[in-house]
């Protein structure tokens, strides 16, 4: 019988056109043996897209986490930084004093502050201004403390100079020199002269009985800083001129001269508005001597003006009548009290007057040189060339 052809060659088969292959299905050409698989060509499979596709976002969403965490950080760390400069830690420390001169810039007055350990970061203090509003520097005097927080900081330089400086000059009185204090924002003139004249404080040179610390202060500038009460600037005052005192040897000079500490410094009082310019002190001093000597009475215009209130200008006649233990054409003898804070140099030419027996003086010279008499009739001659050359 005889075989039915059969429709399947077989595997090994060479005949391979009899049956096509369904499309996409085939196995499509093949790879050479020796030809290295590159993956070209090969199926993509879509899971495997899908899975990459995963890993990509897995990876977005953990370096977005990072990058957040560390801004979070970076925050943080920037506002306890700021917050430590903000409100330091610690007490507030020592008082710091600090000039800013005209025309300084904020960068660098903050800079100074930062440097006396006032504030810390400079940076700081300006974001922190931002926040809180701008500040205005004016030239001036400041008081600090170490260890200050911005909101103090912001607030004295906002309010303007809080150290004030009082120039306690040679001729002034204490009267003067509280009218100059009252002047003072926080401070009160007429408190000040009360305690000075009160008897309260007093100086090792003021005699017994004496309340009135007038010619006993030391001349020159003293810092007036915030809150600073009278009894303290006093005291300085009188140590700064007890200093002066000894320094000069006042003690052991006026014993020398045959009179007190506190009579030598009226001398050098009334030496002071009397002889003005320094070549005029020595022989100025010798006349109060000379006629404290003879018992005349000084006739120094400046302490009838001391009586009146008044720092120079012309005595009439009508000022020489005025009663007043002050007025020297009345009484003789000195002062009951200096009539002014006495310089140093008028000090010295107390202690150490020149000798000579001059009992009068006058201006002769518009630079302010007196001429010295020991006659009235030599006095008539100075008087009447001063008139000539147009001095009062």
């Amino acid at each position: 019988m005889a075989e039915e052809p059969s429709s399947w060659s077989g595997i090994g088969s060479q005949d391979h056109g009899a049956v096509d292959a369904p499309d996409g299905i085939g196995p499509g050409p093949r790879r050479p043996a020796d030809e290295p698989d590159t993956g070209v060509g090969r199926p993509v499979c879509p899971m495997a897209g899908r899975r990459r596709a995963g890993r990509s976002r897995h990876r977005a969403r953990w370096l977005l986490l990072a990058a957040g965490l560390l801004l979070v950080v970076v925050v943080v760390v920037g506002w306890l930084w700021v917050d430590g400069q903000v409100h330091p830690s610690g007490p507030r420390g020592a008082q710091v004093v600090v000039t800013v001169a005209p025309g300084a810039s904020t960068e660098h007055t903050l800079d100074v502050l930062s440097a006396k350990g006032v504030m810390g970061s400079p940076l700081a203090f300006r974001l922190w201004t931002i926040v809180h509003g701008s500040v205005a520097i004016d030239a001036g005097t400041y008081a600090f403390n170490r260890n200050d927080g911005f909101a103090a900081v912001w607030e004295i330089f906002n309010g303007g100079p809080n150290v004030f400086h009082l120039d306690v000059r040679p001729g002034l009185t204490v009267a003067e020199v509280a009218g100059q204090l009252g002047l003072m924002p926080g401070q009160d003139g007429v408190a000040f002269e009360r305690l000075a004249t009160s008897g309260v404080l007093r100086s090792p040179y003021e005699p017994a009985g004496s309340k009135s610390l007038e010619g006993l202060l030391g001349t020159g500038v003293y810092e007036i800083l915030p809150g600073e009460t009278d009894r303290t600037l006093l005291g300085q005052m009188i140590a700064r001129f007890d200093a002066e005192a000894a320094s000069a040897g006042l003690a052991a000079g006026a014993a020398a001269l045959g009179y007190t500490p506190y009579q030598v410094v009226t001398v050098a009082s009334i030496d002071e508005k009397e002889g003005v310019y320094g070549p005029n002190l020595g022989p100025v001093a010798r006349v109060i001597y000379n006629r404290l000597a003879r018992g005349m009475p000084l006739q120094m215009d400046s302490t009838v003006l001391y009586a009146l209130g008044q720092d120079g200008g012309t005595v009439t006649h009508a000022d020489e009548a005025t009663p007043s233990p002050y007025n020297t054409y009345l009484n003789t003898g000195l002062t009951p009290t200096p009539i002014c804070f006495p310089s140093t140099a008028s000090l010295a030419a107390a202690l150490h007057p020149p000798a000579g027996q001059w009992l009068y003086f006058q201006v002769v010279s518009e630079n302010g040189t007196e001429a010295f008499a020991d006659t009235f009739a030599q006095q008539l001659a100075n008087e009447k060339l001063a008139q000539e050359r147009g001095l009062p």
